[in-house]
């Protein structure tokens, strides 16, 4: 692990210490915790975006979603 100096406002300082203490956590393991989240959420919207680009640039035909239909039914009893 690498040590870093990050700058914060003073109150939300004072809310990852408390947020720190209620998780038992230290700071450091909230914060790459709160930063892991982010970056996760992030690559989550990049891949949401490039796929709805992909549709719009290719949107799908009728027949390529028909089989898929019949899939999604409930069998009767």
């Amino acid at each position: 692990m690498e040590t870093i100096q990050i700058v914060l406002e003073k109150e939300r300082l004072e809310a990852t210490d408390r947020a720190a203490r209620r998780t038992k956590q230290n700071r450091s393991a909230l914060v790459r915790d709160a930063l892991r989240a982010h970056l996760r959420k992030m690559a989550v919207v990049e891949f949401e975006q490039r796929d709805r680009a992909g549709y719009r640039k290719h949107p799908q035909q009728l027949d390529e979603v028909a089989s898929w239909e019949q899939a999604a039914v409930w069998p009767s009893e």
